[in-house]
Protein backbone atom coordinates (compact mmCIF):
# COMPACT_ATOMS: atom_id res chain seq x y z
CA UNK A 1 0.00 0.00 0.00
CA UNK A 2 1.20 3.33 -0.63
CA UNK A 3 1.99 6.08 1.75
CA UNK A 4 0.89 10.32 1.31
CA UNK A 5 0.74 9.10 -2.88
CA UNK A 6 -2.10 6.62 -3.94
CA UNK A 7 -3.53 5.78 -7.35
CA UNK A 8 -6.40 7.22 -6.36
CA UNK A 9 -4.45 10.94 -5.98
CA UNK A 10 -5.48 13.96 -8.69
CA UNK A 11 -2.18 15.94 -9.13
CA UNK A 12 -2.09 19.60 -10.25
CA UNK A 13 0.83 21.69 -11.17
CA UNK A 14 2.09 24.81 -10.09
CA UNK A 15 4.40 25.96 -13.06
CA UNK A 16 3.36 23.75 -15.80
CA UNK A 17 3.13 25.96 -18.65
CA UNK A 18 7.36 26.07 -18.21
CA UNK A 19 9.66 24.36 -19.24
CA UNK A 20 10.27 22.45 -16.41
CA UNK A 21 6.42 21.53 -15.79
CA UNK A 22 5.46 20.73 -19.08
CA UNK A 23 8.19 18.35 -19.75
CA UNK A 24 7.63 16.67 -16.01
CA UNK A 25 4.05 16.83 -16.65
CA UNK A 26 4.78 14.88 -19.66
CA UNK A 27 6.52 12.36 -17.75
CA UNK A 28 3.78 12.01 -14.77
CA UNK A 29 1.04 11.58 -17.51
CA UNK A 30 3.29 8.66 -19.43
CA UNK A 31 3.47 7.01 -15.52
CA UNK A 32 -0.03 7.05 -14.83
CA UNK A 33 -0.76 9.70 -12.65
CA UNK A 34 -4.22 11.78 -12.72
CA UNK A 35 -3.07 15.05 -13.85
CA UNK A 36 -5.97 17.10 -13.80
CA UNK A 37 -4.95 20.47 -14.58
CA UNK A 38 -2.19 23.58 -14.31
CA UNK A 39 -1.71 26.39 -12.66
CA UNK A 40 -1.31 29.93 -13.71
CA UNK A 41 -2.95 33.50 -13.46
CA UNK A 42 -1.84 34.51 -16.62
CA UNK A 43 -2.88 31.28 -18.79
CA UNK A 44 -5.99 30.77 -16.88
CA UNK A 45 -9.04 28.99 -19.30
CA UNK A 46 -6.55 27.47 -22.00
CA UNK A 47 -5.47 24.34 -22.11
CA UNK A 48 -2.30 22.31 -22.58
CA UNK A 49 -1.89 19.70 -25.46
CA UNK A 50 0.26 16.86 -24.02
CA UNK A 51 0.72 13.90 -25.96
CA UNK A 52 -2.76 14.05 -26.60
CA UNK A 53 -4.07 14.93 -23.45
CA UNK A 54 -5.58 18.39 -23.41
CA UNK A 55 -4.66 19.80 -19.81
CA UNK A 56 -6.58 22.54 -18.26
CA UNK A 57 -5.01 25.48 -16.60
CA UNK A 58 -6.92 27.12 -13.89
CA UNK A 59 -6.15 30.77 -12.10
CA UNK A 60 -5.33 29.29 -8.83
CA UNK A 61 -4.94 26.17 -6.83
CA UNK A 62 -8.41 26.40 -4.96
CA UNK A 63 -9.78 26.61 -8.51
CA UNK A 64 -8.26 23.72 -9.76
CA UNK A 65 -9.76 22.17 -6.47
CA UNK A 66 -13.16 23.14 -7.15
CA UNK A 67 -13.13 21.98 -10.89
CA UNK A 68 -11.06 18.82 -10.38
CA UNK A 69 -11.16 17.66 -6.96
CA UNK A 70 -7.05 18.08 -6.88
CA UNK A 71 -5.92 16.78 -3.37
CA UNK A 72 -2.14 17.21 -4.77
CA UNK A 73 -0.15 19.89 -6.08
CA UNK A 74 3.51 19.80 -7.51
CA UNK A 75 5.31 22.68 -7.50
CA UNK A 76 7.48 23.83 -10.06
CA UNK A 77 7.64 27.77 -9.83
CA UNK A 78 10.96 29.74 -9.60
CA UNK A 79 12.15 30.30 -6.60
CA UNK A 80 11.59 33.88 -6.28
CA UNK A 81 7.96 32.77 -6.95
CA UNK A 82 7.99 29.92 -4.55
CA UNK A 83 6.80 31.01 -1.33
CA UNK A 84 3.53 32.62 -2.76
CA UNK A 85 2.97 29.13 -4.60
CA UNK A 86 3.40 27.09 -1.57
CA UNK A 87 1.13 29.77 0.35
CA UNK A 88 -1.67 29.75 -1.88
CA UNK A 89 -1.76 25.99 -2.09
CA UNK A 90 -2.15 26.08 1.31
CA UNK A 91 -4.23 28.46 1.97
CA UNK A 92 -6.42 26.30 -0.61
CA UNK A 93 -6.00 23.64 1.59
CA UNK A 94 -4.70 21.13 -0.71
CA UNK A 95 -3.57 17.86 1.02
CA UNK A 96 0.08 17.73 -0.15
CA UNK A 97 2.27 20.08 -1.86
CA UNK A 98 5.74 18.96 -3.50
CA UNK A 99 8.15 21.61 -3.75
CA UNK A 100 10.80 20.50 -6.58
CA UNK A 101 12.18 23.97 -6.97
CA UNK A 102 16.26 24.66 -5.93
CA UNK A 103 17.11 27.72 -4.57
CA UNK A 104 14.28 28.69 -2.54
CA UNK A 105 15.96 31.26 0.34
CA UNK A 106 15.51 29.52 3.77
CA UNK A 107 13.87 32.21 5.22
CA UNK A 108 10.99 31.80 2.15
CA UNK A 109 10.76 27.74 2.94
CA UNK A 110 10.74 28.72 6.81
CA UNK A 111 7.66 31.01 6.01
CA UNK A 112 5.42 28.61 4.05
CA UNK A 113 6.42 25.63 6.51
CA UNK A 114 5.07 28.24 9.67
CA UNK A 115 1.97 29.04 7.19
CA UNK A 116 1.42 25.64 6.90
CA UNK A 117 1.82 25.02 10.78
CA UNK A 118 -0.79 27.94 11.31
CA UNK A 119 -3.19 26.74 9.60
CA UNK A 120 -3.47 23.29 11.41
CA UNK A 121 -1.07 21.07 8.93
CA UNK A 122 -4.13 20.29 6.51
CA UNK A 123 -0.93 20.41 4.12
CA UNK A 124 1.85 18.33 4.16
CA UNK A 125 5.06 19.76 2.24
CA UNK A 126 7.37 17.40 1.25
CA UNK A 127 10.91 19.72 -0.31
CA UNK A 128 12.11 21.86 -1.36
CA UNK A 129 14.87 21.22 -3.58
CA UNK A 130 13.47 17.23 -4.17
CA UNK A 131 12.69 14.70 -6.69
CA UNK A 132 9.42 14.24 -5.44
CA UNK A 133 7.81 11.19 -4.33
CA UNK A 134 6.62 7.80 -6.46
CA UNK A 135 4.57 4.80 -5.78
CA UNK A 136 5.57 2.72 -8.89
CA UNK A 137 2.58 1.86 -10.63
CA UNK A 138 0.03 4.40 -9.03
CA UNK A 139 1.20 7.38 -9.22
CA UNK A 140 4.45 9.74 -9.82
CA UNK A 141 4.39 13.21 -8.26
CA UNK A 142 7.61 15.09 -9.16
CA UNK A 143 10.73 13.78 -11.37
CA UNK A 144 11.59 10.57 -9.87
CA UNK A 145 11.99 8.28 -13.26
CA UNK A 146 8.98 6.11 -13.33
CA UNK A 147 10.41 2.96 -15.34
CA UNK A 148 13.62 2.23 -12.74
CA UNK A 149 11.33 0.10 -10.28
CA UNK A 150 8.17 -1.41 -9.75
CA UNK A 151 5.76 -1.86 -7.00
CA UNK A 152 6.74 -3.86 -3.85
CA UNK A 153 7.43 -3.85 0.06
CA UNK A 154 9.93 -1.63 0.43
CA UNK A 155 9.44 2.13 1.66
CA UNK A 156 12.37 4.46 1.04
CA UNK A 157 13.01 7.50 2.23
CA UNK A 158 16.02 9.61 1.10
CA UNK A 159 18.03 13.43 1.37
CA UNK A 160 19.23 12.39 -1.97
CA UNK A 161 17.56 12.67 -5.33
CA UNK A 162 20.34 10.98 -7.16
CA UNK A 163 20.78 8.21 -4.17
CA UNK A 164 17.01 7.98 -4.84
CA UNK A 165 17.09 6.48 -8.24
CA UNK A 166 20.03 4.38 -7.48
CA UNK A 167 18.42 2.32 -4.36
CA UNK A 168 15.50 2.05 -6.70
CA UNK A 169 17.14 0.61 -9.76
CA UNK A 170 19.26 -1.55 -7.48
CA UNK A 171 16.42 -3.28 -5.29
CA UNK A 172 13.71 -2.88 -8.65
CA UNK A 173 13.48 -6.87 -8.52
CA UNK A 174 12.02 -6.09 -4.91
CA UNK A 175 10.16 -2.64 -5.47
CA UNK A 176 8.77 -0.58 -3.73
CA UNK A 177 5.55 0.90 -1.86
CA UNK A 178 6.66 4.62 -1.57
CA UNK A 179 10.01 6.22 -2.47
CA UNK A 180 10.30 9.83 -1.34
CA UNK A 181 12.24 12.32 -1.68
CA UNK A 182 12.52 14.72 1.20
CA UNK A 183 15.20 17.02 0.05
CA UNK A 184 18.30 18.37 1.47
CA UNK A 185 17.62 21.99 2.43
CA UNK A 186 18.24 22.82 5.84
CA UNK A 187 14.30 23.49 6.42
CA UNK A 188 12.02 21.17 5.01
CA UNK A 189 8.51 20.04 5.11
CA UNK A 190 8.12 16.19 5.79
CA UNK A 191 11.25 14.74 7.49
CA UNK A 192 12.89 11.09 7.89
CA UNK A 193 10.75 10.92 10.54
CA UNK A 194 7.46 11.69 9.17
CA UNK A 195 8.28 9.27 6.32
CA UNK A 196 9.72 6.16 8.65
CA UNK A 197 6.26 6.94 11.12
CA UNK A 198 4.28 6.65 7.45
CA UNK A 199 5.86 3.35 6.50
CA UNK A 200 5.57 1.92 10.13
CA UNK A 201 2.03 2.17 10.33
CA UNK A 202 1.69 0.69 6.59
CA UNK A 203 1.03 -2.98 7.12
CA UNK A 204 2.24 -3.93 3.18
CA UNK A 205 5.55 -1.81 3.90
CA UNK A 206 8.28 -5.10 5.29
CA UNK A 207 11.10 -3.14 4.86
CA UNK A 208 12.29 0.24 5.42
CA UNK A 209 15.55 2.49 3.38
CA UNK A 210 16.22 5.60 4.88
CA UNK A 211 19.37 7.54 2.89
CA UNK A 212 20.66 10.71 4.99
CA UNK A 213 23.65 12.92 4.39
CA UNK A 214 25.84 15.14 6.40
CA UNK A 215 24.93 18.13 8.31
CA UNK A 216 22.64 18.89 10.95
CA UNK A 217 20.77 16.24 13.26
CA UNK A 218 18.08 14.91 11.22
CA UNK A 219 19.22 11.33 11.04
CA UNK A 220 19.96 11.14 14.65
CA UNK A 221 16.76 12.52 15.77
CA UNK A 222 15.42 9.90 13.15
CA UNK A 223 17.66 7.13 14.83
CA UNK A 224 16.20 7.70 18.27
CA UNK A 225 12.63 7.59 16.82
CA UNK A 226 13.37 4.59 15.09
CA UNK A 227 14.48 2.85 18.30
CA UNK A 228 11.72 4.45 20.46
CA UNK A 229 8.90 3.81 17.43
CA UNK A 230 9.22 1.10 14.58
CA UNK A 231 9.48 -2.24 14.79
CA UNK A 232 9.69 -2.83 10.74
CA UNK A 233 13.46 -3.46 9.43
CA UNK A 234 15.46 -0.48 8.70
CA UNK A 235 18.53 -0.18 6.30
CA UNK A 236 20.60 3.38 6.35
CA UNK A 237 23.30 4.80 4.23
CA UNK A 238 24.91 8.20 5.12
CA UNK A 239 26.61 9.95 2.27
CA UNK A 240 29.78 12.12 2.72
CA UNK A 241 32.24 10.13 4.86
CA UNK A 242 34.78 12.44 2.78
CA UNK A 243 33.49 15.61 2.61
CA UNK A 244 35.92 18.58 4.33
CA UNK A 245 34.94 20.08 7.30
CA UNK A 246 33.02 23.45 6.41
CA UNK A 247 32.30 23.08 2.92
CA UNK A 248 28.75 22.36 1.65
CA UNK A 249 28.46 19.13 -0.06
CA UNK A 250 25.21 19.58 -2.89
CA UNK A 251 22.36 20.08 -0.65
CA UNK A 252 22.27 23.73 1.32
CA UNK A 253 22.03 21.68 4.83
CA UNK A 254 25.02 19.12 4.45
CA UNK A 255 27.69 21.17 5.51
CA UNK A 256 29.85 19.47 8.70
CA UNK A 257 30.96 22.34 11.88
CA UNK A 258 33.46 21.04 13.85
CA UNK A 259 32.17 17.35 15.37
CA UNK A 260 28.56 18.16 14.61
CA UNK A 261 26.73 16.18 11.45
CA UNK A 262 29.31 14.31 10.65
CA UNK A 263 28.70 10.75 8.66
CA UNK A 264 30.18 8.94 11.45
CA UNK A 265 28.23 10.23 14.19
CA UNK A 266 24.99 9.61 11.99
CA UNK A 267 25.71 6.40 11.09
CA UNK A 268 26.86 5.68 15.21
CA UNK A 269 23.64 6.77 16.30
CA UNK A 270 21.82 4.84 13.25
CA UNK A 271 23.67 2.16 14.47
CA UNK A 272 23.04 2.13 17.96
CA UNK A 273 19.23 2.13 17.13
CA UNK A 274 19.47 -1.46 15.40
CA UNK A 275 19.69 0.03 11.55
CA UNK A 276 21.84 -1.83 9.59
CA UNK A 277 24.08 1.09 7.86
CA UNK A 278 25.81 0.19 4.43
CA UNK A 279 29.19 1.59 3.75
CA UNK A 280 28.31 2.48 0.26
CA UNK A 281 24.61 2.84 -1.82
CA UNK A 282 25.20 -0.80 -3.20
CA UNK A 283 25.97 -2.83 0.09
CA UNK A 284 23.05 -0.95 1.66
CA UNK A 285 21.19 -2.05 -1.37
CA UNK A 286 22.25 -5.56 -0.23
CA UNK A 287 21.53 -5.67 3.09
CA UNK A 288 18.28 -4.44 2.16
CA UNK A 289 17.58 -7.40 -0.42
CA UNK A 290 18.83 -9.91 2.64
CA UNK A 291 15.78 -8.84 4.68
CA UNK A 292 13.50 -10.68 1.91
Amino acid sequence: MAVFLTKDSKVLVQGMTGSEGTKHTRRMLASGTRVVGGVNPRKAGSAVDIDGSAVPVFASVAEGMAATGADVTVVFVPPKFARAAVVEAVDAGIGLAVVITEGIPVHDTAAFWSHARSAGNRTRIVGPNCPGLISPGASNAGIIPADITRPGRIGLVSKSGTLTYQMMYELRDIGFSTAVGIGGDPVIGTTHIDALAAFEADPETDAIVMIGEIGGDAEERAAEYVREHVSTPVVGYVAGFTAPEGKTMGHAGAIVSGSEGTAQAKKEALEASGVKVGKTPSETARLARELF
